[in-house]
């Protein structure tokens, strides 16, 4: 959402060092992310670089669709919407204003786990960014005459997210791969959700999820975490905690079952076919975490638009490429607390060969778990690493990372560790993992398009184990 300037695009045991001086909050001192945690059970990370004169500040919310019901779904979204539109002690006009003067960009977000309100400023303005973000959060007022106006844009967004066919199916593959599930559930939520969700549902979502121990206040770039610890006692140090808190990083609800599925939506006036098929992938925290990613770069992503040569470390793309099967294809590792969706989403307009398609793609996929070669997975790995340390770049990157990791695993590994992490992966651990996580098992498959030539779901699902090579 964009107002003017606003673009919205168990705790580890805690051990005081030697020499530290005495504090009433647990911290962690790690090589550079600082985690402290209030007594109220809201937590406060930070890493400071004092060389940046800017900072990115900002509360991850460990709640999101997931946390929804059937009833509820889209709440955290239209929450989203609303944190913008007055306080009260300040009118949407003065949340604008103010940002506006201190020349500070003030976004947020929804995921299906999280909820994200950050602010980017001067490292000066720091503790303002802070100071409007708690209120925001704590004091919106939530007025019948704006939740009126923000249907109609909630459902502008809606419809123009239905227009971009690969958000179209992705939304799909969690439908049918989570069924019965909040992770199943669209972000925005169904369009009679968005018409009818009062103030009272908003409220009651707030108090069910807008708890001290469910919240990260972040901090990267200029900021010392010394001060940003005072600023959270001050703004976020009376917030109450839910009724039976649980550590970040642990949840209460059961983990959802994945479906072997299939779920079609022919439309001829979409002129390719756009086809996505994936296996239950693992959480952050599963120790085959790392290997999945691996694997995930094996198979790489691939478009014939860019006019580049083949990629030499992919052989599906070599494939594809030569027996023009399709126009791109992008491989995937979706995590999520404790599951996830790993596999590829493809467009082709070939749309006689759809069946050569996808039984490349599988036949690739099995060859992982029986003849993967070393030289393959140090390329892979290579360019692994170079992804997620190239996705740290700037403050707010930075604070996205840990924030995520502190709600997801309680902590957060630095670089150098996730570095080591991927180099400790070889060939006969990528092998492994594929053969329990691919070879013969359950596969969600989605076709939005022209798919007239899309395989059965039943030949799909038999080629998840015949074509072991």
């Amino acid at each position: 959402m964009a107002l003017n300037y606003l673009s919205r695009n168990a705790l580890p045991k805690l051990v005081r060092p030697a020499g530290m001086q005495v504090s009433r909050y647990a911290t962690i001192n790690a090589s550079k992310t600082q985690v402290t945690t209030l007594p109220n059970g809201f937590t406060i990370a930070t890493e400071d670089n004092p060389t940046v004169k800017t900072a990115t500040v900002g509360v991850w919310v460990n709640s999101g669709s997931r946390s929804e019901t059937a009833k509820d779904n889209g709440s955290a979204h239209f929450l989203e919407h609303m944190a913008f539109k007055g306080t009260s002690s300040r009118s949407q006009h003065d949340i604008e204003l103010q940002i506006e003067n201190m020349g500070a960009h003030l976004n947020a977000y929804t995921s299906r786990e999280q909820t994200v309100y950050y602010a980017k400023a001067l490292e000066k303005d720091v503790p303002q960014a802070v100071e409007v973000l708690s209120d925001i959060l704590q004091n919106s007022t939530l007025s019948e005459s704006a939740i009126e106006r923000e249907r109609d844009v909630i459902l502008r967004e809606q419809q123009e997210v239905e227009k971009v066919v690969e958000e179209v199916v992705f939304d799909h593959l969690h439908a049918t791969s989570f069924q019965n599930s909040p992770l199943g559930y669209t972000i925005l939520g169904p369009r009679e959700n968005i018409m009818s969700i009062t103030k009272a549902d908003l409220e009651q979502y707030i108090s069910r999820n807008y708890t001290a121990d469910r919240m990260v206040l972040v901090g990267a770039g200029g900021i010392k975490h010394e001060d940003l610890v005072k600023l959270a006692e001050k703004h976020f140090g009376s917030l109450k905690t839910s009724e039976s808190p649980v550590a970040l990083a642990t949840r209460k609800d059961a983990p959802p079952r994945f479906w072997g599925s299939d779920l079609r939506v022919r439309n001829d006036d979409i002129p390719q076919a756009h086809i996505a098929l994936a296996v239950e992938g693992v959480g952050w925290t599963h120790p085959d975490y790392f290997s999945m990613l691996t694997l995930q770069s094996l198979i790489g992503n691939w478009d014939r638009s860019l006019g580049a040569p083949n990629n030499v470390s992919s052989r599906l793309s070599q494939i594809v490429s030569k027996h023009h099967l399709a126009n791109s294809f992008m491989s995937f590792n979706t995590s999520y607390h404790d599951t996830g969706l790993w596999g590829i989403y493809m467009i082709s307009e070939n749309l006689t060969n759809l069946d050569d398609l996808v039984h490349f793609t599988l036949k690739e996929w099995a060859r992982l778990s029986t003849s993967v070669t070393e030289a393959e997975v140090e390329r892979a790995k290579q360019q692994l690493k170079a992804s997620l340390l190239l996705n740290l770049d700037g403050t707010t990157a930075v604070a996205e990372d840990i924030g995520r990791q502190i709600l997801t695993h309680g902590k957060r590994m630095e670089p150098a560790q996730v570095a080591a992490a991927v180099d400790a992966i070889d060939a006969e651990a990528v092998r492994k993992v594929a053969y329990e996580r691919l070879w013969d098992q359950e596969v969600a498959a989605v076709g939005v398009g022209s798919i007239q030539g899309m395989p059965d779901y039943m030949r799909i699902r038999s080629a998840m184990s015949w074509m072991r090579a």
